[in-house]
């Protein structure tokens, strides 16, 4: 991942795309911060699934920030905000769609053996390990919530 990112940069930076350019910057700088955090917990460099944490962060991180611009009638700022989620979700694994995230949450919950909300943390857990990045973990837990009711 991370020379995918680095490659992107200097792409960006030849073509002179300045808000791919900096965008990526921002997630270089993102994943360095991790890097030094661990450092201090004497942990291995990031990961890509750590990788992958982090910029599923910055894409909501940004979706707030476009709404609160937006509801702040700062339209030009929401769009920047749009604009940098599309740059780092060309990074993110495609996003499972709501029928396909609802087919797994069941078939997790038949794996587990799942019987009630009490089990619904290691219901997570599992769908946490095995689809990383690939969905919205909120609206996930909403459905095996539903599920385990």
């Amino acid at each position: 991942m991370r020379e995918q990112i680095a490659q992107a940069l200097k792409t960006a930076q030849k073509s002179q795309d300045k808000r791919r350019t900096s965008t990526l910057r921002l997630i270089n700088a993102a994943i360095q911060d991790r890097d030094i955090a661990n450092r201090g917990a004497s942990k291995d460099p990031v990961s890509d699934d750590e990788i992958l944490q982090i910029l599923t962060k910055m894409v909501k991180q940004r979706e707030e920030s476009a709404r609160a611009f937006e509801s702040g009638n700062r339209l030009e700022l929401a769009e920047q905000e749009r604009e940098e989620i599309a740059i780092i979700k060309d990074f993110l694994p495609k996003q499972l769609a709501e029928d396909d995230v609802r087919k797994l949450c069941a078939q997790v919950i038949g794996e587990v053996g799942a019987d009630g909300l009490r089990d619904m943390g290691r219901c997570m857990n599992v769908l946490k390990e095995k689809y990383p990045g690939q969905m919205d973990f909120s609206k996930a837990s909403g459905i095996v919530k539903g599920l385990l009711s």
